[in-house]
């Protein structure tokens, strides 16, 4: 599929017709979306390729029509750490010489192996929101004050958001948790919970099987209570963690679900929070 797209940039798809006056964005996953349009207001014109709540993002296939969208953006979001090297790719094939790509595992010095759902960590979407707005001031300076505007509007977003992190780690830091995948990891750590289970989590996420060993400890940190609660992949629920939801459920302990795509209809900062409630939720029983 990725060939196929590439050979159509390469047939001429870049030369198709003159940029539209608005300053284009392309994010790779719309919570970098909605924090490029909630930046950038009615001044630019934002595509999401990642959108759909009920897709497995590790399964996403490019299509013609996200190469077309590259072809002529003039600024791309990409989250990288190997969480969407489909992107690579299509960048790779060519493109306007002067794009700016905006790489945030790369503005949190983050690789291949660490957890890529760095959207959780706030830190991430304040490095990715900076960077974004010094690229839209660049290329469109008339509005680079309406931009420095949403940007601070935004950045204030997030300090009630590392306010309420930080409410909640006062009250639950050092509790025992686990998950089916490590999707929720970077803001467990931040509320200071202790996370169990986690090579049971990268498998899953990588699409391999667990070591029985691994499986066996899971199973009975949720037989004996060893840990309060259980959050879980709801984009991505395969036979070994929908076993592991019915353990949990038996066993009274809390079950929590989390996404990896924010939901429509939500702001980022209104989805963490939404989770930062149901995760309380379930902390406090």
């Amino acid at each position: 599929m990725l060939l196929r797209v590439i050979l159509l940039i390469a047939a001429g798809v870049l030369a198709a017709g003159p940029a539209a006056a608005a300053v284009t964005i392309v994010a790779a996953e719309n919570m970098y979306g909605d924090l490029a349009t909630q930046i950038a207001g009615p001044d630019a014109t934002v595509t999401s390729v990642l959108s759909n709540p009920n897709q497995d993002p590790h399964l996403f296939e490019a299509t013609p029509s996200v190469a077309r969208a590259l072809a002529t953006a003039a600024i791309v979001i990409v989250n990288g750490a190997d969480y969407d090297p489909w992107m690579a790719k299509l960048l790779s094939a060519g493109g306007d010489p002067h794009r700016q790509v905006i790489v945030a595992a790369d503005l949190m010095h983050k690789h291949p192996g660490d957890n890529p759902h760095l959207w959780y960590d706030p830190a991430t979407m304040r490095a990715v929101a900076g960077a974004l707005g010094a690229d839209l001031a660049a290329q469109d300076p008339a509005h680079a004050a309406d931009y420095a505007r949403r940007a601070a509007a935004f950045d204030d977003a997030l300090d009630r958001l590392d306010g309420r992190i930080a409410a909640l780690r006062s009250r639950f830091a050092g509790t025992p948790v686990t998950a089916t995948e490590p999707v929720f990891g970077l803001m467990a750590s931040a509320l200071g919970l202790t996370m169990r289970n986690e090579r049971f989590q990268l498998a899953i996420m990588n699409d391999t099987e667990p070591r029985v060993s691994d499986t066996a400890a899971f199973e009975d940190d949720l037989v004996h209570h060893r840990v309060r609660v259980l959050f879980y992949n709801s984009q991505a629920t395969g036979p070994a963690a929908q076993r592991l939801l019915g353990i949990a459920r038996r066993a009274g302990i809390a079950v929590v679900p989390v996404t990896e795509t924010e939901p429509p209809g939500l702001t980022y900062q209104a989805w963490m929070t939404a989770e930062l409630d149901a995760a309380e939720r379930a902390l406090a029983k």
